[in-house]
């Protein structure tokens, strides 16, 4: 492979990781938890040897990967999720994706977020414009378990609820266009909000902890337990409506 630009590089890899996942599933080899399983091992492997090929000093955190406590004396760090919404990907729905990033000080700088179901990759160095929002906003939660925080504030702000699958799948909603809030309190990783956030931010759009707080990768606890990404516009009233409550 020829030499590319680290952003070139997430982006690629994203997309041959959602190809290639497509081809796993479409093999017809593998059915219920064992698709799942078998679709993140080798997304996992694909990744991990190709940065680890090609970008051998840097460091390199993934969920599907055992951590190498090395990675936190290094400045530049990978931080992959081969699978995001592992029930989604096996049951060949669209809200699904694979997150690609590198923190580089603790910062989510670089990163692409495909989204195999839908034929895209989005990447920080391509930020188009998020469409306006509707007059009723609308608010991204997980499909099975929607956290208090998150439907006790859109009830507050009159925001219709809309659920849907893996946290790269609702944080690109709002990259889209497609919704306007994604208020997560119900704890994740690392992985899951690295890529999405850097995506996130390019665009523009407001990213932090539901405290307000920056999100700080590449620490020893990968744990990430909440996050808040929407427009600037709203960025205050939903920090303000999360602190009052009980």
């Amino acid at each position: 492979m020829m030499s590319m630009s680290d952003i070139d590089l997430a982006a690629h890899l994203a997309d041959v990781a959602g190809r290639i996942l497509i081809e796993v599933r479409a093999s017809g080899v593998f059915g219920g938890k064992a698709l799942g399983k078998a679709g993140d091992q080798t997304a996992n492997q694909f990744l991990c040897h190709a940065l680890r090929e090609q970008r051998p000093e840097d460091g390199l955190l993934s969920e599907e990967e055992k951590d190498n406590p090395e990675r936190l004396a290094k400045s530049r760090v990978w931080i992959v999720d081969p699978v995001d919404g592992t029930r989604e990907y096996g049951e060949a729905r669209t809200d699904w994706a694979v997150h690609v990033a590198l923190a580089i000080d603790g910062q989510p700088v670089i990163g692409a977020v495909g989204l195999p179901g839908l034929g895209k990759v989005l990447r920080t160095d391509q930020p188009g414009i998020v469409p306006p929002a509707p007059e009723k906003l609308r608010m991204v939660v997980s499909r099975t378990r929607p956290a208090r925080e998150a439907t006790e504030v859109a009830e507050k702000l009159g925001a219709e609820l809309v659920p849907m699958g893996s946290a790269g799948a609702k944080a690109m909603a709002i990259v889209l266009g497609d919704a306007d809030i994604y208020l997560h309190s119900g704890g994740q990783y690392e992985w899951d909000s690295c890529a999405p956030a850097a995506v996130a931010l390019a665009h523009g759009l407001h990213v932090s902890r539901i405290d307000g707080s920056p999100l700080v990768y590449n620490q020893a606890d990968v744990y990430m337990p909440d996050l808040l990404i929407c427009r600037k516009e709203h960025a205050a009233r939903v920090l303000a409506e999360v602190a009052a409550l009980d």
